[in-house]
């Protein structure tokens, strides 16, 4: 069947813009996972519970986010520059002796502030996609543009940490390992960061621009999704309202990837630093070069996720990359020496990652297709089932540790290395059945007919279901 004819591509100029949202978030993102445990850990001196409750703390916000219609988005971007530079800050009110409960009270507001603030910041910018465009591969390119600024921020943090940490070879409390020596070096770089955040941010408000639609209204898709028909010569479609979606089988099964993607790319950005200086016993120059690394090759590869895509489609792009954190995977289970083969490795994680989360991300704007009415929804359930699982799986490893300090016995070098594995291949694995079942079943959109009675005329209950198959099959994801 031919290609339903496209409106006009959304200008560059609006593009960038749009992907300079996020940055702010991004960046707090890359300093939270990468950098929270060695902070609290090895500058601090917290132990393994404490830090492991302060992460879920931040998650158990996530669901607040599913109201996040109901807050300004500037209100959201304030929360996050206002909290964000106290969470890696020494406590202020703390002296040495002071238990740390009191530590955890102290931090726990800030937390939750900065959690409220960029859980509902994500969710308004994810939503915006199926908002700004209507066809596949321009939601695939823009979730790739979103995704470059991403990995831009990543790389402005690990660059900013690699110069911070460079300068301190000059002064006279030089260490090659983190200590308490290093609170100006994170201190300064949430600052730097908030500070670039708040330019981006309004770059992004003064660029982007909805489209105003009348309250009740769809909008009429310029190109038919995959993953929705329309009903010819058919009464007009109910939205399709939170309680629809609950009903929907294919809901849950792109949540279930959405959170295995997110699982994998989480939690080995939370524990690449303490693998890398606990189990590999590397220098702290590492924590800034490797990730840096990692997220060079997921810029690179970003790229190339709308032509491969086009080629061999959505499921096959992410078994690919699936394939790739695999690979990663093996390499860490060798457990040999590692010298300048690290760098290999962090490309494999780094570009494997990349097409996974992306691939990931355009499977759910596919699933939204024309309900951007009820898009903020579903990519909260989304947040929300991905922080849960989350703080929860950075719980139990944190609880699974042999030693209630860093390193005191070999059973410590060898833990994350293992918490490495697990994470990327054992997630993966369980990516992979998921992906299977989606190719199995594919995904499809049925709506609820509800309020339709007295349009359509034809009588039919209100609540009843109607499936969008009258005549023709619903589309299927690639």
């Amino acid at each position: 069947m031919a290609d339903a004819p496209q409106g006009p591509a959304l200008p560059l100029r609006a593009r960038l813009s749009f992907a300079c949202g996020h940055f702010l978030n991004d960046a707090c993102s890359a300093l939270w996972f990468t950098y929270l445990l060695p902070f609290l850990h090895a500058v601090l001196g917290y132990g393994h519970g404490a830090a492991g409750a302060l992460l879920l703390a931040g998650q158990e916000q996530v669901p607040v986010a599913l109201q996040q219609q109901l807050v300004q988005p500037g209100t959201c971007t304030t929360c996050v520059l206002v909290s964000f530079p106290f969470v890696f800050s020494p406590c202020l009110a703390c002296r040495e002796g002071t238990p740390q409960w009191a530590a955890f009270i102290y931090y726990l507001p800030f937390i939750v502030i900065f959690q409220f603030g960029w859980a509902a910041t994500q969710v308004s910018h994810l939503a915006l996609i199926p908002e700004l465009v209507s066809s596949d591969h321009e939601k695939v390119e823009l979730t790739a543009f979103r995704y470059a600024f991403t990995v831009m921020a990543n790389i402005t943090v690990y660059a900013l940490t690699w110069l911070l940490l460079n300068f301190q070879r000059d002064q006279p409390d030089h260490m090659e390992h983190l200590g308490p020596q290093d609170v100006p070096v994170f201190r300064n770089l949430a600052l730097i960061v908030v500070g670039l955040g708040a330019m981006s941010s309004l770059i992004f408000h003064l660029g982007t621009k909805e489209k105003p639609y009348p309250p009740g209204v769809l909008p009429e898709p310029e190109e038919t999704s995959p993953l929705l028909q329309k009903e010819s010569l058919g009464p007009p479609r109910p939205l399709l309202l939170w309680k629809d979606w609950l009903l929907e089988p294919s809901f849950y099964q792109v949540a279930v990837l959405y959170m295995s993607t997110r699982l994998i790319v989480n939690l080995s950005q939370t524990y690449i630093a303490m693998y890398l200086t606990n189990s590999l016993l590397l220098s702290k120059k590492f924590i800034a070069t490797i990730p840096l690394v990692m997220y060079v090759s997921g810029f690179l590869s970003s790229f190339l996720m709308k032509p491969v895509n086009k080629c061999i489609g959505r499921n096959l792009t992410y078994f690919v990359g699936i394939l790739v954190v695999l690979a990663f995977a093996s390499w860490v289970a060798l457990d040999r020496p590692m010298g300048a083969e690290i760098y290999g490795m962090a490309v494999l994680l780094g570009a494997g990652s990349a097409t996974i989360l992306v691939t990931s991300l355009s499977m759910t704007a596919d699933l939204i297709g024309t309900n951007t009415h009820s898009s903020a929804f579903v990519y909260g359930a989304m947040s929300f089932t991905d922080k849960m699982a989350n703080g929860v799986a950075v719980m139990v490893i944190q609880n699974l540790h042999p030693c209630p300090t860093e390193l005191c016995c070999l059973a410590c070098v060898a833990f994350y290395r293992w918490v490495m594995v697990l994470v990327t291949g054992g997630i993966a694995v369980a990516a992979v059945a998921t992906l299977c079942c989606i190719m199995v079943w594919p995904i499809r959109i049925r709506y609820r007919a509800v309020g339709l009675r007295g349009l359509s005329g034809a009588g039919t209950p209100d609540g009843e279901t109607r499936s969008a198959e009258g005549g023709a099959q619903g589309g299927t994801v690639n």
